[in-house]
C-alpha cells in the first residue's frame, strides 16, 4: 500500500545572521506497509517518526528540500496528489487532541468530515451515529466541545474521524501517552480493527511495549534512519533474534527486561558522522563502521543497518 524508499529530508535554516545551514533530519528512510497491517514505528525524540508522517502527507514547511520515493497504492505520491487524499485516503490521527477544533462542536466536526465522502445530510447523520456507538459514545456526544471530552474521549473522536472518512491508509501519531491503561489498550484495539478490516496503519510511538500488543512489524529509527525492520515475534527474552545493536540495545533498556541504559546520545542532526549513525554508542564498532554508511540489507527474514548483522 505505501512504499517509502531512500527517504531525506533537509532544513535550510539560518544560523548567525544572515549565514544559513542544513540540518539532515531525515536519512536514507526506507518503510513499507501493506493493507491489513500495522506497522509500528518506534525510535527516541528527534529520530524523524513525526517527520515521515508528514512527508508521507505533504504537510513539511516550505524549507524542507525532500528526495526519494514515497508511492501509494504503486503510484507515485506527488504533491498534487498528497493534496486530493489527504483527509480522505490518508489521514493522520494526531497526538494532541488540540487537532480538534475547540470552536466547532464535535458533532460539526464529524459531519464535515462525513461531508468529504459526499454524502447527504441523513446519510453523514446515520453514520456518525453507527460509528459513535462503534467506540461506545452516546450520540448526546455530538453536542459537546472538546474542552467537554474526556482524554479517552478525545481519543476516539479522533479514531472515528478516520473511520467516518473511510479512510485505507491510517497515520496515528502517538496516539496514547498520558491516557490512563486501559484506556491505552483500547486506542490499540481500535487501530487494530481498523488493520482487520484490510486497512493500513502506521503507528508512531516511543512505547515499544505497547506497540507490540497490536503490531505486525516495527520499523527501528535512529538519527533520521531505519536501522531495523523486524517481526514482533522477534522481540522475546533477550533479543537475540534482533538484528541491529540498537534494537537489542532499547529492547534491553525496558524495565521487564534487563532495564541496561543505552550509553551516549543520538548524534546531531547537523553534524551526522561519516559512516554508521550508531557507531559511536555500539559496543561492536570497527573502523568500517566509522566510514561508511551501511546499507539497509535483509537479513533472517527482516531488515537491518549493519555490516556485522
Amino acid at each position: 500500500m505505501l512504499c517509502v524508499q531512500n527517504l531525506s529530508v533537509t532544513f535550510t535554516m539560518y544560523d548567525r545572521g544572515l549565514s544559513q545551514k542544513q540540518t539532515t533530519a531525515i536519512a536514507d528512510l526506507e518503510l513499507h506497509i501493506n493493507a491489513g497491517e500495522v506497522v509500528a514505528v518506534v525510535g527516541s525524540s528527534g529520530s524523524g517518526k513525526s517527520l515521515l508522517a508528514h512527508a508521507i502527507l505533504g504537510i513539511l514547511p516550505k524549507n524542507a528540500h525532500v528526495t526519494g520515493k514515497i508511492t501509494y497504492n504503486n503510484e507515485y505520491l506527488t504533491y498534487k496528489r498528497q493534496v486530493e487524499l489527504r483527509g480522505k485516503d490518508i489521514v493522520l490521527i494526531p497526538q494532541s487532541v488540540s487537532y480538534l477544533d475547540p470552536l466547532m462542536s464535535v458533532g460539526k466536526q464529524l459531519s464535515r468530515i462525513a461531508r468529504l465522502r459526499g454524502l447527504s445530510t441523513n446519510a453523514s447523520q446515520q453514520i456518525i451515529d453507527q460509528v459513535l456507538a462503534r467506540y461506545k459514545l452516546a450520540p448526546s456526544v455530538k453536542q459537546l466541545f472538546p474542552f467537554q471530552l474526556s482524554g479517552g474521549m478525545a481519543r476516539r473522536i479522533l479514531v472515528a474521524m478516520a473511520v467516518i472518512g473511510q479512510a485505507n491508509l491510517v497515520i496515528a501519531d502517538e496516539p496514547t501517552p498520558g491516557l490512563h491503561p486501559e484506556v491505552v489498550v483500547e486506542t490499540l484495539n481500535h487501530l487494530r480493527e481498523l488493520a482487520d478490516e484490510g486497512k493500513g496503519v502506521l503507528l508512531i510511538t516511543h512505547e515499544l511495549e505497547a506497540a507490540l500488543q497490536i503490531a505486525d512489524k516495527v520499523a527501528v529509527f535512529y538519527a533520521g534512519t531505519t536501522v531495523e525492520i523486524a517481526a514482533k515475534t522477534d522481540f522475546t527474552h533477550r533479543g537475540k533474534a534482533l538484528r541491529h545493536p540498537y534494537t537489542q540495545a532499547l529492547w534491553r533498556s525496558l524495565p521487564q527486561n534487563e532495564f541496561i541504559p543505552v550509553s551516549g546520545t543520538q548524534p546531531n542532526p547537523d553534524t551526522l558522522p561519516l559512516g554508521c549513525l550508531f557507531a559511536e554508542r555500539c559496543p561492536i564498532a570497527t573502523t568500517d563502521c566509522l566510514t561508511h554508511r551501511p546499507p539497509l540489507r535483509e537479513v533472517c527474514n527482516g531488515l537491518v543497518r549493519c555490516i556485522h548483522a
